[in-house]
């Protein structure tokens, strides 16, 4: 077999693979040598077959699958001993001739084929004990955890039906139905909804009007829906909603003692208030992690400046584009409504792509130096947590890691890259710095967001803007974070 390097361009490299015809011949005989005693062919005894016979019937046959099996293997093989890592699959091409395919097949012709692709550059790592990062501490008061508490407190408290009007604070139970220019609209229809009002969880306007109801009103109210509302076709209209009264219910005094820990599943208030304020420090933590990070990324992309695997950019870059294109078609906005032009965004956004890909490529160096490895036990861990995220289709998950290529690796992934970070932040100099809230969850610029101002947010307030989207529901229904919190204590 004889390796030709054709092209040796940056990264690129094109290869031309040439497998001479008696060698192929020869791994045809070799092959015929090994089914000769198992095939049946009328006229024959079981192995009396003759190879001339056997390769007339089967030799095309054969030599087809020799074909496949070198193509599947070679490259591999071809790449290890050149000592060269391929970024992406490389691409095979052979003859597209059919009377050349015929040689071929017939061992009248050499076999060649090509190998395109691109290779991982050779990455020198640089010492990292010059990387300095602060890490933002936020000190939790009791205030915040009683004020958490509070909010859970509300959130659990039993409502009584009354005589007499809706009050604020008062809870109705309510049928609705809306409609814009007379006309029902999808989602705008709702049975037995149970409403706070002052809770402000529906669009402006809507709860103001309910004050002063009672049990048995009809009321038909007229709001309309904020200019920047997600569903598009609501935004900036004005609605009418037809209203029929159920209930109204006062709400019980607000108790912080052992009765309401009992009541969301805890044995005392003590534990309530454990558990609240670990729910904070994991939300602040959190925060705190991701501002360490992007600290030691942003050095990290001024240590290393090399050229990128093209392929790798442009498949990072179009992930990227179809989310950008996707936040933007569902807010129903364009590229001059965020100041910029498609233009300039895509420039923007190509940057950020080689980042993240020059950056993976660092990240995977040291942790593959560092002997950073991911275990079976945190891959099962990671797997639980989706599982978790999507309660009745366990089945379906499992059967999509199981069978897809490449699935595994998409939780391997993120477990690996804060791995390595840990392993980083054992090195660097970390300074602790304490902050107030305010100041810890102010925004800072993001390795995500290009330095114009961009169409698309960072991914969390894009995953949170597309599942608004999706719910094009009449009156706004907001889940309220203290509904949260006592569903997670209650845990």
């Amino acid at each position: 077999m004889q390796v030709i390097e054709t092209l040796a361009q940056g990264l690129k490299r094109e290869l031309k693979v040439v497998i001479p015809a008696d060698e192929m011949e020869t791994r045809m005989n070799e092959r015929l040598a090994e089914v000769k005693d198992r095939v049946r062919i009328n006229g024959f005894r079981p192995g009396k077959v003759p190879v001339s016979h056997l390769k007339k019937v089967y030799g095309k046959s054969i030599m087809a699958e020799l074909v496949n099996d070198i193509v599947r293997e070679k490259p591999t093989e071809i790449l290890t001993s050149r000592g060269e890592k391929s970024a992406t699959q490389p691409e095979v091409a052979m003859t597209e001739d059919e009377a050349e395919a015929d040689k071929i097949l017939n061992a009248q012709a050499d076999f060649e084929f090509t190998l395109a692709y691109e290779i991982i550059p050779a990455i020198e790592l640089k010492d990292a004990t010059g990387i300095k990062v602060t890490r933002e501490v936020v000190e939790i008061g009791d205030d915040e955890v009683n004020e958490q508490i509070l909010r859970i407190a509300e959130s659990a408290r039993s409502y009584e039906s009354k005589k007499g009007k809706a009050a604020d604070g008062d809870r109705v139970t309510i049928d609705y139905l809306g409609k814009v220019d007379g006309v029902a609209f999808d989602g705008g229809k709702d049975e037995d909804a149970e409403l706070v009002l002052g809770s402000n969880r529906f669009i402006p306007g809507f709860e103001e009007q309910l004050i002063g109801v009672k049990a048995g009103d009809e009321k038909t109210i007229t709001v309309t829906f904020p200019a920047d509302y997600p569903a598009a076709n609501l935004a900036g209209k004005e609605a009418t909603f037809d209203i029929t009264v159920k209930d109204v219910a006062g709400a019980a005094p607000i108790e912080i003692n052992d009765e309401l820990a009992t009541k969301l599943g805890l044995e005392s208030v003590d534990k309530l208030k454990e558990i609240v304020r670990g729910q904070i420090e994991g939300q602040y933590g959190s925060v705190t992690r991701q501002k360490v990070k992007r600290q030691l990324l942003d050095q990290l992309d001024e240590l290393y400046q090399f050229e990128t695997p093209e392929r790798l950019v442009n498949a990072e870059f179009d992930n990227i584009w179809r989310q950008i294109n996707t936040d933007l078609e569902q807010a129903g906005k364009t590229f001059a409504d965020e100041e910029t032009t498609e233009e300039e965004a895509r420039v923007e956004y190509r940057k950020l792509a080689e980042r993240r890909v020059r950056l993976g490529l660092v990240l995977s160096e040291i942790g593959e130096k560092a002997g950073v490895q991911v275990s079976d036990d945190e891959m099962q861990r990671s797997l639980f947590e989706q599982l978790r995220q999507f309660p009745g289709q366990e089945k379906q998950i499992l059967d999509y890691f199981k069978n897809t290529p490449g699935a595994a690796a998409s939780l391997r992934a993120p477990l690996f890259e804060e791995k390595v970070v840990d392993h980083l932040l054992s090195e660097v100099s970390v300074t602790d710095k304490t902050v107030s809230k305010e100041a810890l969850m102010a925004e800072d610029e993001s390795e995500d967001k290009p330095a114009k101002k961009a169409p698309a947010k960072k991914k969390a307030a894009a995953k949170a803007e597309a599942a608004e989207g999706e719910e094009a529901a009449a009156p706004k229904k907001k889940v309220p974070a203290k509904k949260k919190a006592a569903d997670e204590s209650a845990e």
